[in-house]
């Protein structure tokens, strides 16, 4: 197999320059640019070209951004429609023809009960921005501050948002199990073990010695993203919808990265029927440009004028993109196709993990996928459950897959699993394109003499950090 193919290079030395001017000038909380050293210069679809020349396959699509993938016409068009149209860039939170067809393209995607009786609000640029107001809101109705969230969950890297992660420290967010058929918190997995969440819950809810003050809120994610792809059991789902709507506890669903057609509905919650009582939304809504609402029920708009504001919340160029992109979603089906292509990938990796048991577990829903790496040999057959997980070998898969020119990203607790999140527009011979390299990668590495010996290293508090905290939202 060709590790990558040619394509026009920059300047001869502009990569490796560009490279070593950004480690010397950046953060060093910069994340992507570590594990990914590239430096791109032209896009389309699912193809970067960087300027050493090499293409790859981009399955990152900016962390989940890129509903269309790089630069597709829809996009590129009606960005160009506003700019030369003459109308302003910039407008605080005034009504616009380009905001009005946004609101009016994304209210006509919702679940119906909240299109019908929903608010919106433009918040900052960012997802975490949206999560910021999300708790704000909940907490401004209701009257109350303490937060429920979730183990393992990720919502941004802001204060509040940060604190409602799986890695926060806040005491005013109680934090329950989320359900893990692989990893499952009570040894179970399956339909039992998610019964058993939802029972902690309400228990620790009801129980007048419980120590738990009525909340504002809860807050989840209908897939686990950063936190190892993790789809929420839809009975599980629909039966915490009964415990907070019984309890009058705001509903806060995180669709900032499992929206827009990813898991094969055009929002994840739809696929168990619920309708929580806050959507976030961000990523895929701003057609690759910064762009973060909240929709809410009515009866939680309590807020005053000015209560919630931010200077990038008008953002033309987004909302247009945007605008256009949920669109094309919506007319070309590209949910649906999601949902076909991302079963079939996930029953092609369920094959390759039979043929290499560093593969522990495939899981997903529609073209937001997971493979997770673990040691075989470190298994415990005494407690029955799986082996432990393999970061350092995780990470050489991610550095196999870019020598073979397609780009991944890690996620999980330990950063042991390996994370596809492909365009919507991605074709069956793209599918096997990917398949075919991540496959190399794993077989090569797994060959490799050192795959064993480090399998397990890297899992301690660094690694552990990285999963939880994640990358900006």
């Amino acid at each position: 197999m060709a590790v990558t193919e040619p394509a026009p290079a920059a300047p001869p030395g502009a990569h490796e320059a560009i490279l070593r001017r950004q480690s010397l000038r950046e953060s060093a909380a910069r994340t992507y640019a570590r594990s990914l050293p590239i430096v791109p210069v032209r896009a389309r679809g699912l193809t970067i070209e960087g300027a050493d020349g090499r293409r790859y396959l981009d399955c990152l699509s900016g962390a989940g951004t890129l509903a269309l993938g790089h630069n597709h016409p829809v996009v590129l068009e009606a960005i160009r429609a506003v700019l030369d149209s003459g109308a302003p860039l910039h407008v605080l939170d005034l009504a616009t023809p380009v905001k009005d067809a946004f609101t009016t393209e994304l209210f006509a995607t919702l679940p119906r009960q909240l299109a019908e009786h929903g608010r919106i609000q433009f918040c900052g640029p960012a997802g975490t921005d949206a999560v910021e107001a999300a708790l704000k809101l909940v907490r401004t109705a209701t009257g109350r501050t303490g937060m429920l969230a979730f183990t393992g969950a990720y919502h941004g890297m802001t204060a509040g948002a940060l604190a409602v992660s799986g890695g926060g420290r806040e005491a005013g967010v109680t934090r329950l199990p989320y359900p893990h058929n692989y990893r499952c918190p009570y040894g179970i997995g399956g339909e039992r073990g998610a019964e058993l969440a939802a029972r902690w819950t309400e228990n620790l809810l009801d129980d007048p010695k419980g120590g738990l003050p009525a909340p504002a809120g809860m807050i989840l994610e209908p897939v686990q993203g950063e936190g190892g792809v993790i789809p929420a059991p839809d009975a599980w789902l629909r039966r915490l919808r009964e415990i907070t709507e019984r309890r009058s506890i705001p509903l806060i669903a995180d669709e900032v990265q499992t929206g827009v057609g990813r898991t094969g509905a055009f929002w994840a919650v739809e696929h168990s029927g619920v309708v929580p009582d806050v959507m976030v939304l961000s990523k895929a809504i701003g057609g690759s440009l910064p762009l973060a609402v909240i929709v809410y029920r009515d009866d939680l708009d309590v807020w005053e004028p000015g209560a919630h504001a931010g200077t990038f919340r008008g953002n033309q160029l987004a909302m247009a993109a945007g605008a256009a992109t949920l669109a094309h979603v919506r007319e070309n089906r590209l949910a649906d196709r999601a949902a076909v292509l991302g079963a079939r990938m996930l029953g092609q990796l369920q094959g390759l993990a039979a043929d290499h048991p560093c593969i522990g577990d495939v899981r997903g829903r529609g073209l937001m996928i997971g493979v997770e790496l673990v040691d075989p040999e470190r298994e415990d057959l005494s407690s029955g459950g799986p082996p432990p997980p393999a970061p350092a070998l995780a990470a050489a898969v991610q550095r196999a897959c870019l020598r073979r020119g397609l780009i991944v990203e890690l996620g999980g607790r330990h950063s042991s699993v390996v994370r596809l999140l492909p365009p919507l527009t991605l074709t069956d011979e793209q599918a096997v394109a990917v398949l075919d390299r991540l496959a190399d990668a794993v077989a090569a590495v797994s060959r490799a003499p050192h795959a064993r010996a480090g399998a397990v290293a890297g899992a301690g508090p660094g690694a552990h950090h990285r999963a939880e905290t994640g990358p900006p939202h």
